[in-house]
């Protein structure tokens, strides 16, 4: 992963992402139903504490943010934290390689939610599942079908 790329397309971001996603092109085609039906899935559960690996410029999280929910998130990208923690002072916003594990200060909590959104794909194919296992550790409760 390369933290300069993500913090020179910081800036932009939103936009580029709304515009693919709009004109339902790669690579963000689908990108507001996603966060929709996350959205949706999350409400369900009133004032939860969310932990969104690669949250970007936040974009997902500064809704729930809004609404109360207890915000944490960890992306790698300097910039892209800096545009969140503007969107939302009160999130607990860690900047840490996630392909690397989580950083202390997260994996001394549980969530009731982690999401992560077109951020795994960074990740080495060999680590995606001892990843996903660490998450699932971080849960509060058993993983149910939520869908």
């Amino acid at each position: 992963m390369d933290s300069k790329k993500f913090d020179l397309w910081a800036e932009e971001y939103d936009k580029s992402v709304q515009i693919s996603s709009d004109n339902n092109e790669f690579p963000f085609a689908g990108y507001n139903n996603l966060l929709n039906t996350i959205y949706n899935i999350i409400h369900k559960k009133e004032k939860a504490s969310v932990l969104d690996i690669g949250f970007g410029t936040g974009t997902l999280i500064k809704k729930l943010y809004d609404e109360g929910y207890e915000i944490y998130g960890v992306d790698f990208s300097k910039k892209m934290i800096e545009i969140a923690q503007d969107k939302m002072p009160l999130a607990k916003l860690f900047q840490y390689d996630f392909s690397k594990g989580l950083p202390q200060e997260i994996e001394n909590n549980k969530f009731d939610y982690i999401i992560s959104t077109y951020a795994m794909h960074h990740l080495e194919d060999n680590y995606k599942v001892q990843f996903i296992n660490k998450l699932k550790e971080l849960l509060c409760r058993k993983m149910e079908k939520l869908l």
